[in-house]
């Protein structure tokens, strides 16, 4: 594959992957309005691997706490908050596997692959962040996060599966709305991510397996290097701009986008 369509294809997953405005919807619209080919199964993974390298090395003190409590969890010992925390990661990933599997199964994810329901999700789940993090409470951070917010959490982390929605945007618009400030919203998103790229990236890894051949690894190696670096510039930008500026600028794209994409869509 030409370096630029990698170039591409990486920046595009790097970028949208942690900002609310769905990376899915992004890589699924690049073919459909390009005179680009569709970039297959085996550079997904590895676009999804480079974010994923971003995710654990931004949040590095974070994840080496998990992975120590997950030690601890698989002990039965429920002692620290790295090993809660393990515990609500693990819960909330649930969902999401479950209801993937599900479409998976039965072919029904291939029919929302479409520029019409990806118009439809940016308006929509672009207002609902809008509206959550202008009217949610701000009472609660991530030392606050319970078991019970982390089951509502992944329940809507599992609408991230209709392309256009947006992982990270879907999680941020319960955390608001359940009262976490923006940055622990956009934080406990990010960190809810790891396992849920994991499950998703081992499925496809096992699809994939058999395609291996030396041009494919080189092109795979290539995207992951400029995925993990886009991923890791937008989370920086995001985290910092939080400091000052709401989701609006998300929000804003969102619509936009969304309008143009129903034009194509419906004319």
């Amino acid at each position: 594959m030409a370096l630029t369509h990698l170039l591409i294809l990486a920046l595009i997953q790097g970028i949208t992957e942690f900002l609310p405005i769905s990376s899915s919807g992004h890589l699924i619209l690049l073919p459909q309005l390009t005179a680009l080919t569709d970039q297959g199964q085996a550079l997904d993974v590895a676009v999804h691997v480079g974010t994923l390298g971003a995710v654990i090395l931004f949040f590095w003190t974070d994840v080496r706490g998990v992975a120590a409590g997950l030690g601890r969890l698989v002990q039965g010992r429920l002692d620290t908050q790295g090993a809660f925390w393990a515990l609500c990661l693990l819960v909330a990933t649930v969902p999401v596997v479950l209801l993937g599997l599900a479409l998976k199964l039965t072919g029904f994810g291939d029919l929302l692959r479409s520029t019409a329901v990806i118009g439809w999700t940016m308006l929509i789940f672009g207002i609902l962040l809008y509206w959550a993090d202008q009217t949610g409470p701000v009472v609660k951070q991530t030392s606050n996060w319970t078991l019970k917010d982390a089951v509502i959490m992944g329940l809507w982390q599992a609408l991230a599966l209709i392309p256009g929605t947006s992982r990270s945007g879907i999680v941020i618009t319960a955390g608001r709305q359940l009262g976490y400030d923006r940055e622990s919203a956009a934080r406990l998103a990010m960190l809810m991510s790891i396992p849920t790229i994991l499950a998703s990236g081992t499925l496809l890894s096992v699809e994939v397996a058999q395609e291996a051949n030396t041009a494919l690894f080189r092109d795979a190696a290539i995207a992951a290097v400029f995925a993990f670096l886009a991923a890791l510039a937008a989370l920086k930008l995001m985290f910092a701009l939080l400091k000052s500026v709401s989701f609006t600028p998300y929000v804003i794209y969102r619509v936009l986008l969304g309008v143009i994409l129903l034009v194509i869509a419906y004319t």
